[in-house]
């Protein structure tokens, strides 16, 4: 049995695009630069977390899931995703524009790549004056007017930017095309995919004086051409009670300003808990044992717990579970 709340060893990416939040903000153990990801808990091949803490220190995420199975994941994830983990929890500093990209959805990915398709949620932690994001387009466009305005160099003509703060949610359907701005700093949940279709990436060069690569022929059967204003997600900061940020097929997220003790009874729930530090710290504890978590740091706690209370006198909190 394992029932206590478990940490992960952060698996952090040097992107071209990164910069220095993920330590100054995060308090993530690096001395480099340019590091633009942190993946909190991963079970993407080549990027398995390993856990930090606790009796089971050392192994891995996929080896837990293939010891304790349906007591990590719940009855009917285990059922539907074996010993496959269904989330991906990440932090992202842009210092500089990600590339304009999309994802494929489960049925394209699948077909494609042998992979979960890419929903995904987006929650700003600090966000540089004027910073923006963008979100598709401007205006709903048809495949001819996005391929001329792509060969012409005015694709970014046609882009939707939206300007954030800390505490927007944002929601990301597979096909909408996206990128995150320099100044944003973010908490990224999404499917267990990386699977990306890179459309523009600013004429930038790498330090090798190279491009990176496009998926101009891969993206245009997954691009969804149409404006639809269904992103910017609303929901309360209530005090101690949970406020749903967004529900889906593939996760739901809630927001929790603990300021005390708040108790989270999950027994109606068949499914593991993520906790997502946004800001601030504080306890969580399960009946076998507590753990402090600090802004920046990410908690799973297996699906055999199904009580959880939380001590603080000031966090904020993203609850995650399927």
């Amino acid at each position: 049995m394992i029932n206590y709340p478990i940490k992960f060893e952060p698996i952090l990416h040097r992107k071209i695009w990164g910069g220095n939040k993920l330590a100054s903000v995060l308090k993530k153990k690096t001395i480099s630069g340019n590091i633009g990801e942190s993946w909190e808990i991963s079970a993407v091949p080549g990027n398995i977390s390993v856990v930090s803490n606790g009796s089971a220190k050392g192994k891995n995420l996929m080896e837990l899931i293939s010891i304790y199975k349906n007591e990590i994941l719940g009855s009917a994830n285990y059922k539907q995703f074996g010993n496959k983990f269904p989330l991906l929890i990440k932090f992202i500093d842009a210092k500089n524009d990600l590339s304009v990209q999309l994802h494929p959805g489960d049925d394209l990915a699948k077909k494609r790549h042998n992979s979960f398709g890419k929903t995904e949620m987006w929650y700003v932690l600090q966000s540089d004056k004027g910073a923006k994001l963008n979100i598709g387009f401007k205006n709903s466009i048809n495949r001819e007017q996005y391929i001329n305005a792509l060969n012409s160099g005015k694709i970014v003509s046609l882009l939707n930017f939206e300007e954030v703060k800390a505490g927007d949610a944002i929601f990301i359907n597979p096909g909408k095309v996206h990128a995150i701005g320099a100044g944003v700093l973010l908490a990224e949940i999404q499917q267990t995919s990386d699977v990306t279709y890179r459309i523009y990436d600013w004429n930038r060069k790498d330090s090798e004086g190279k491009s990176r690569e496009l998926h101009t022929e891969l993206a245009l059967d997954a691009i969804d051409f149409q404006r639809k204003n269904d992103f910017r997600l609303s929901y309360n900061k209530l005090t101690n009670e949970a406020s749903k940020v967004i529900e889906c097929k593939y996760f739901k997220t809630n927001h929790l300003l603990v300021g005390g003790n708040i108790s989270r009874n999950h027994s109606d729930i068949d499914s593991f808990i993520i906790y997502i530090c946004t800001e601030g710290s504080g306890v969580i504890s399960t009946t076998e044992k507590s753990l402090q978590i600090e802004k920046g740091e990410t908690v799973l706690i297996p699906a055999i717990n199904k009580k959880v209370s939380i001590h603080s006198n000031s966090c904020e909190l993203l609850e995650v579970y399927i």
